[in-house]
């Protein structure tokens, strides 16, 4: 139990938030779903359900993927959030389906009614309100390893949207996910007051349908990194980056392999390098300390560093960014 509760402090703090807001959320909107019949509200909570139950298991997948490796899995658990969070878009896309079928019911069939409007708008803007909280949260966590220039009053929203493809997947997750809700909250506001006072009383299902096009375009956001992830995708700028230190090292020739493998939200790197083949094992293990230590402190989320030694065969194999050998 005292490991359970250690690894749920250690689960991705965005991913609570959005639990706890959503179900809170969910449950304001069946109200008022049950008390208007508006099916823009029920889109909204369909959706408010699905992020609330999708964010759960999220969190949950993020704290066990923090669990240290055992004899059975000495790789660790670091994809198990990328498992976790396939799993989570197939709610979402379900839910996205069913969004964008009761959206197609409503247009074929629309009936104009003003029962429940100051309702629904209420509903709608508090909802507004908590996924924005939700999502600012989200902004602060994505943009928190940024010099504080970059993130110093509003900057840090345009810079969020700038560095989201580095985020932690759960992190992602909660972010693509709280703008659809924002947007889709905004949306179906304007949806309802266009269905109450113009002629135009479709709109609320025009509104569910495209917040349903807006989920699927989530799930296939998310599905694609996060199935990239759990096969264990290399990440060619932070090989880059790792190779430029690396070679920094007077005593480091060359390297001739380098992989940067992502484990859910920390880095694998694993390293070949080439140095003089009459250096003694006590220089080489100075090196491999020394490296280790210096990627691991520039480098955020690398959890273990793996390195090979082989003779200088006096070819370049390390290619560098600017192109150079």
């Amino acid at each position: 139990m005292k490991e359970f509760i250690r690894l749920l402090k250690m689960g991705n703090k965005s991913a609570m938030w959005a639990a706890i807001v959503n179900l809170v959320v969910g449950l304001i909107k069946t109200a008022a779903y049950l008390l208007s019949g508006n099916v823009a509200m029920f889109a909204e909570m369909m959706h408010s359900f699905g992020d609330a139950a999708n964010q759960f298991f999220v969190f949950i997948g993020s704290a066990f993927s923090k669990k240290a490796p055992t004899e059975r899995f000495p790789g660790g658990f670091g994809r198990l959030v990328n498992l976790v969070l396939l799993g989570a878009v197939l709610i979402v896309g379900v839910l996205a389906y069913e969004t964008i079928v009761e959206g197609l019911h409503h247009i074929s069939d629309t009936v104009h009614s003003e029962e429940g409007f100051w309702l629904n708008i209420g509903v709608l803007g508090a909802a507004a309100l908590l996924e924005g909280f939700v999502l600012y949260k989200a902004m602060r966590e994505i943009t928190e390893h940024l010099p504080e220039e970059k993130t110093r009053g509003l900057k840090f929203i345009p810079a969020s949207y700038k560095n989201v493809k580095d985020a932690k997947p759960a992190t992602k997750l909660v972010f693509l996910e709280d703008n659809v809700a924002v947007g889709g909250a905004l949306l179906a506001l304007v949806a309802i007051v266009l269905a109450t006072y113009t002629p135009f009383h479709s709109a609320t299902g025009y509104a569910s349908i495209i917040i349903g096009i807006m989920l699927i375009l989530v799930v296939g956001r998310v599905f694609l990194d996060n199935a990239a992830g759990a096969l264990g995708a290399a990440d060619v700028k932070m090989q880059a980056r790792i190779g430029a230190k690396v070679l920094q090292h007077p005593k480091v020739n060359d390297i001739q392999d380098l992989d940067v493998i992502k484990e859910g939200d920390h880095f694998h790197v694993e390293l070949k390098l080439e140095v003089d083949p009459q250096m003694t094992i006590a220089e080489a293990d100075d090196i491999r300390d020394y490296i280790e230590k210096r990627i691991k402190e520039g480098v955020r989320g690398v959890t273990d560093v793996i390195i090979e030694f082989d003779e200088d065969d006096q070819v370049p194999t390390w290619i560098q960014p600017n192109g150079k050998a």
